[in-house]
Parts: C-alpha cells; sequence; structure tokens
C-alpha cells in the first residue's frame, strides 16, 4: 500500500469542497436529504479553534476530517470521510489520529461527534478507537438513529 499523507487544508478550498460534496451525498444516501443539515461556518476550522485535514494516497486526495471547537476544552469531529475506492486500507484510522493528534496540539482534552446508525462501518471504526457512546448532543440530539461518541484524547 502507498503512504497515506495527510495534511491540513482550508476547509473552504475547492479540494476540500470536492470530498465535502462526497461526504453529504454519501449521508444522503443513507439517510435521504441533502446528507446533513448541522450549521457549520468554515472559519470554525481555523486553527487554534479547529482544524481541517486532508488524506492523499499517491498524490490524490481520498478523505477528509475536520474538528471545531465544542465548549473550552472539547472537540468536535466533522466532516470524516473517505472515498469508496479506499476504505478498508487504513485511510480513515490515520485520519482519526491525525484529527486527535491535532486537537489535543490545540489544548483540547476530549473528542466527541455524532454519526448515525446507517453508518456502521463508522460505529466500529469509532469504537475500535477507543470512543465510547455518550449522551447525544448538537443538531441531531433528538433524532432518532442518531449515535454519539466520546473519547478522553
Amino acid at each position: 500500500m502507498s503512504e497515506i499523507e495527510i495534511r491540513p487544508l482550508g476547509f473552504d478550498s475547492p479540494t476540500a469542497q470536492t470530498l465535502i460534496r462526497a461526504t453529504m451525498a454519501d449521508l444522503g444516501v443513507r439517510y435521504g436529504g441533502s446528507g446533513d443539515e448541522t450549521p457549520i461556518d468554515h472559519t470554525e476550522f481555523v486553527p487554534p479553534h479547529g482544524d481541517f485535514l486532508v488524506a492523499h494516497l499517491d498524490g490524490e486526495p481520498v478523505g477528509c476530517a475536520g474538528w471545531r471547537s465544542h465548549g473550552a476544552d472539547a472537540a468536535e469531529l466533522k466532516r470524516m470521510y473517505t472515498t469508496p475506492t479506499v476504505r478498508g486500507r487504513g485511510v480513515a484510522r490515520a485520519l482519526l489520529a491525525a484529527i486527535e493528534k491535532s486537537a489535543r496540539r490545540h489544548g483540547r482534552t476530549r473528542i466527541i461527534l455524532e454519526c448515525g446508525d446507517r453508518q456502521p462501518e463508522a460505529v466500529a471504526l469509532y469504537t475500535s478507537a477507543g470512543y465510547e457512546r455518550i449522551a447525544n448532543f448538537g443538531y441531531y440530539a433528538d433524532a432518532p438513529g442518531c449515535l454519539s461518541f466520546g473519547r478522553t484524547l
């Protein structure tokens, strides 16, 4: 397997936006609608209050993930995605580790996230990485099928 390269990239950059559109399309297929209605502002992903990372394999962008501040000490994982062609090759796990490292570097002590019950591969990744179920929060807190997870960094 080729080496996975992960680099910060602006949330509003063309490459990031292409991956985010793919994320929304994937979520749209799973849940209907436009994918995710959570309000997001690209400035939330600017250090030290957030970060947005893009994974590359053989020079091609194949995944993304970001975190934004959630209170004083927590980071909220957002827009975690890998292209279908690289799934199962460790890209998502590498992205998750890079997000955790970035959040720690910027003083976060906990990371939280929400996903849905129609994302079994995401649930498997998070639980295998030490994330535990927490009370639902955020935009989808009361939505059926919402699953929230957290982990101390």
